[in-house]
């Protein structure tokens, strides 16, 4: 492999509407299975993949006869007959390399609300741990515009930092980005942008509408970049129209790669402690308290005590022996269900409450430990 997907874990890879429909409104099948073919090499080299694909609209604009001016009801009424359509054509890609898709449709409150994200993101773990290739797309059935990513570009930023991607490529029907329209002749590609910058806004054109399938452009591309990058998150903005265009990638296609800002751990940990506000304390044992200041989840084991009225999704601050302040975290249990489980073995959790959930109390990457120096010095929060 080549040093763009050396190291790296999982990956998110976003088309638009031109890539995955045709001129006459028909899934680009050629393309679709080039590019499961590319996602089934990677993941036999421990790459896994997840796809934000576009095309619901487009694909049934044709079958129900909405025209490209129709109101928001027609077109929600084609994404609806067109979302079936997108998926039957990922699963016939995918299953000459016996591999099975799994559909996701995401509106901005999945992003947005703590617990419906963690709703998301546990359906997206279960579907890569089983296997599957999650094909995810904005839900245009439902969506307007009060609740919208905007386009998929963004949505891909918003998948990748969901999913704790390493890679997001952006496929589009150009190399890059470019100092000047590449349509022209006279521009010449930017390899690698280590931060969108008003200057790197400016060399964007506008919105590429011309077959008028698609929402996104060049600074659509960018403004994702930008959430990725945030988010710890490197972005690729390559050609995806030619066939096998990740191995392409792999082998030297010439692309721009937006640099992430930050590792995606030290993004996330931010996040949680800079926009989360404390619903609870959860008080561990001696046990627990040096497991979790060591990077480790909050097992209910090492629970001592509950306060407070939480939800699934709710930020809780844990405290440990002493009341020393190890940090906050998403907790991924009701309170009352916490405080029936508190001490108890992973093993037994399911007896006590009549069901299954995942062992973590609050899991480790869900967590935003207090500065070393505080917790070496034993401060309080």
């Amino acid at each position: 492999m080549t040093r763009l997907f050396a190291g790296v874990r999982r990956i998110v890879v976003k088309l638009g509407s031109a890539s995955v429909s045709t001129e006459d409104g028909a899934p680009n099948a050629a393309l679709l299975a080039s590019l499961a073919a590319d996602i089934t090499l990677l993941s036999e080299r421990g790459v896994e993949t997840l796809i934000v694909s576009s095309g619901a609209v487009a694909l049934g604009r044709r079958a129900i006869g909405v025209e490209r001016t129709a109101s928001l009801e027609e077109k929600q009424a084609a994404a609806a007959v067109g979302q079936a359509r997108l998926m039957a054509a990922w699963g016939a890609a995918f299953e000459p390399h016996g591999k099975a898709v799994g559909q996701m449709l995401l509106t901005l409150s999945d992003t947005e609300d703590r617990r419906r994200y963690l709703n998301a993101r546990g359906a997206l773990e279960a579907l890569l741990k089983a296997g599957a290739v999650p094909i995810i797309n904005e839900n245009d059935s439902v969506a307007t515009a009060e609740i919208r990513y905007g386009d998929n570009d963004r949505l891909g930023a918003h998948a990748a930092q969901m999913a704790g991607a390493d890679l997001l490529i952006l496929l589009t029907d150009v190399d890059g980005l470019y100092t000047a329209d590449p349509a022209r002749g006279d521009g010449e590609l930017i390899p690698r942008v280590e931060r969108v910058t008003d200057e790197i806004y400016a060399l964007a054109g506008a919105a590429n509408a011309a077959r008028g399938v698609g929402s996104g452009g060049m600074r659509s591309k960018l403004d994702a970049a930008r959430i990725a990058a945030r988010a710890g998150v490197a972005t690729v903005i390559a050609r995806g129209v030619n066939e096998q265009p990740l191995l392409r990638l792999e082998t030297g296609a010439p692309h721009t790669r937006v640099e992430a800002e930050t590792a995606p751990g030290a993004a996330r940990a931010r996040w949680i402690a800079g926009r989360q506000k404390s619903s609870g304390v959860l008080t561990l044992d001696m046990g627990a308290a040096a497991a979790v200041a060591g990077g480790a989840s909050v097992l209910a084991a090492g629970v001592v005590s509950v306060d407070g009225a939480f939800t699934r999704g709710d930020a809780v601050r844990l405290i440990g022996p002493n009341g020393v302040y190890l940090g906050v975290g998403l907790v991924a249990y009701e309170a009352d269900e916490v405080r029936a489980i508190a001490g108890l073995r992973s093993e037994a959790i399911e007896g006590v409450l009549g069901y299954r959930r995942r062992p973590a109390v609050v899991h480790r990457d869900d967590l935003a430990l207090a500065d070393p120096l505080q917790l070496s010095e034993g401060g309080n929060a």
